[in-house]
């Protein structure tokens, strides 16, 4: 099992990529791969289609590197938000709707490894504890957006509040997930 970086290493880490530094990049990927390729599945909800955007997704990780430090953002939450806009950029282009899609799609196991289960759990445990710190409606808003994939238009209406007020409910909930999980 491969240990959990903690955000300074993977921050590190990103920081070397946008030097391109293979190794640094190859270690980022063996490091969060598994995470990322999980909002990208949450998201497009078709295996084979996911696995390709996270290859996209590591390309724009490779060549957007450098604009993390100004993200002002957690690595991970970096990370996520650059798999979860990717995610649904793609699904929006879709021409062929999911239903569809050749059955050749789904032919792998949608299962992951038990490493990755074990530390997917002991991260979720850790997400879910931090979200619960946080006012109802914004931990919901944040479960939406980020693990759901819902638009910050489709949340305003929602919660039936501007779509301004809903981009900084989610800035402010993040920022307060991040303060969270670096304790």
């Amino acid at each position: 099992m491969t240990p959990t970086m903690t955000p300074d290493e993977i921050t590190k880490l990103i920081f070397r990529t946008a030097l391109k530094e293979r190794a640094a990049f190859d270690l980022l990927y063996r490091h969060t791969n598994a995470k990322l390729f999980g909002v990208c599945l949450r998201v497009l909800k078709d295996r084979a289609e996911a696995e390709e955007a996270l290859q996209d997704v590591y390309v724009k990780v490779w060549t957007k590197a450098d604009r993390f430090a100004a993200s002002e953002l957690s690595p991970i939450t970096w990370l996520v938000a650059v798999a979860r806009n990717h995610a649904i950029d793609r699904l929006r282009a879709r021409k062929v709707p999911a239903a569809e899609l050749d059955e050749a799609h789904a032919v792998t196991d949608p299962a992951p490894t038990p490493e990755a289960a074990a530390s997917a759990g002991s991260e979720r445990r850790r997400i879910d504890a931090c979200l619960d710190e946080l006012e109802n409606e914004r931990a919901t808003a944040v479960r939406g957006a980020y693990l759901n994939g819902d638009s910050y238009a489709e949340l305003a209406a929602r919660f039936d509040v501007p779509l301004n007020t809903m981009r900084t409910w989610l800035r402010r909930s993040l920022l307060k997930l991040r303060e969270c999980l670096e304790r």
